[in-house]
């Protein structure tokens, strides 16, 4: 049975959300500022990380670390300034 999660976090400005389908396949999509900027697939609970780039100057890399399972799924956002920070899931 598919379901979706919904994470998400504000960083320098800007909204990055992930969403995760879980399944027995895990699909990934990230949105930065409502557009979106990357996903990823991965097979049962396999973690999966998804890069994209924050429209700050200059652009800034950041990365989404999801582990679709067991459990609930977790999304960690990264960049190469800051320490990992656990993205809030949303009831939507």
């Amino acid at each position: 049975m598919r379901r979706r999660h919904h994470f998400h976090i504000d960083h320098a400005g800007h909204s990055v959300s992930a969403t995760v389908e879980t399944g027995r396949t895990a699909v990934v999509a990230v949105l930065v500022d409502g557009k979106e900027t990357g996903h990823a697939t991965t097979h049962h609970d396999h973690p999966v990380t998804v890069h994209v780039e924050l429209p700050t100057d200059p652009p800034t890399t950041a990365s989404i670390r999801t582990t679709p399972g067991p459990g609930l799924p977790r999304c960690l956002f990264e960049t190469p300034t800051t320490p990992p920070h656990i993205m809030s899931p949303r009831p939507y």
